[in-house]
């Protein structure tokens, strides 16, 4: 598996694969792409952690359309992530910063 760190208010866009941009009818299937219950929180920003397959190379970001109507449009348009991180290299950036865990069943992580 794979990694990266992903600003709330920002959606994923195109995928590639090894071969290319990802494509359903050849791989018969959506990339596996999952973000967990994991962020951390910078300056006020809160950064998602998002789970990835390992034949995924490349991932487009993207902001959302602005939720709230007053919040002024991003002048980003899109984002590409050529270097996805290593479960050891997460680690090391939740060490390094102050993470929050948000569980949706604490009785699934106590027993």
């Amino acid at each position: 598996m794979k990694y990266f760190f992903l600003s709330e208010g920002w959606k994923v866009g195109r995928i590639w694969a090894f071969d290319g941009l990802w494509q359903v009818t050849a791989w018969r299937r959506q990339p596996d792409i999952q973000r967990l219950n994991i962020c951390l929180v910078e300056d006020s920003e809160v950064m998602w952690l998002y789970q990835v397959e390992d034949a995924i190379v490349t991932v487009e970001v993207q902001p959302e359309l602005s939720v709230p109507p007053q919040t002024p449009p991003q002048n980003i348009g899109q984002v590409v992530l050529k270097r996805l991180i290593s479960a050891e290299q997460v680690i090391e950036r939740l060490g390094n910063g102050f993470a929050k865990c948000h569980l949706q069943n604490i009785h699934s992580v106590v027993k």
